[in-house]
């Protein structure tokens, strides 16, 4: 059906009956037996398509400052992320950013480093709200292997000898992943360069290969979550581009 034809017939509805009773006889002569000789089919009006709805704009942010605040004095987010690897520095406490305990929720510490300002928020923000167990379901040993025991009857291993250990040099391996500092593999590359990322050494990370990567996706993935992280009351690091 035409516009104008679906126009009419809406014309024709808002009409009381007999009046269009009367514009259908008037409309064939005046003939009487018009009606019972040679009905007309009065097209029904196609329904009209349910609105388009807008989709809500994404704002878009600028995460330059989620890169350079500091986690500890001296030492950025950057600096933690590139090169990826995870220092150690003996003379210093132990736990993020300097290494990791047992017990860190590494994760979660990691997400709430890149996404949250730290100034307002601190790193141990994410890992304290109620949907984490607030520790392990049994506690660690004071000693090594520092893990605690298997639960359950797992079948144990007797004392022997004959163990045969791979000496093997570096060369005849492997990387099927890297993975320094917690998330930034897993969250930091985007999938088309996964596989130049685990084949890449910390050397090309310094050098400035994925640098580009990184921040596209940490950028990405904060026009993504910005909102929310705010509707929970957080801070997020990044700023608004105008």
């Amino acid at each position: 059906m035409t516009y104008s034809a679906r126009s009419a017939a809406k014309a024709l509805g808002r009409l009381a009956p007999i009046t269009i009773a009367a514009l259908l006889v008037s409309g064939c002569g005046g003939d009487d037996d018009y009606m019972k000789d040679d009905p007309v089919m009065m097209p029904s009006p196609s329904p009209s398509p349910s609105p388009t709805a807008t989709p809500t704009p994404t704002a878009s942010y600028d995460v330059t400052a989620c890169l350079t605040q500091e986690v500890a004095p001296g030492v950025s987010v950057a600096d933690l992320v590139v090169p990826d690897t995870l220092t150690l520095n003996l003379a210093g406490t132990s736990g993020f950013p300097n290494g990791r305990k047992l017990a860190d929720p590494v994760i979660d510490v990691t997400l709430a480093v890149i996404f949250l300002d730290l100034s307002v928020d601190g790193p141990g923000t994410l890992a304290g709200l109620p949907l984490n167990p607030p520790k392990n379901d049994v506690a660690f040993r004071s000693s090594f292997p520092f893990l605690a025991a298997a639960q359950g009857s797992p079948p144990t291993a007797t004392q022997g000898s004959g163990f045969d250990f791979r000496s093997d040099g570096a060369s005849a391996y492997t990387r099927v992943d890297r993975m320094g500092m917690p998330a930034v593999s897993t969250a930091l590359i985007g999938s088309d360069q996964k596989n130049a990322y685990n084949d890449a050494d910390p050397a090309d990370d310094a050098s400035g290969v994925f640098v580009d990567e990184l921040t596209e996706q940490l950028t990405g993935l904060t026009n993504a979550l910005a909102d929310d992280l705010v509707a929970a009351g957080l801070t997020p690091c990044a700023t608004p581009v105008s």
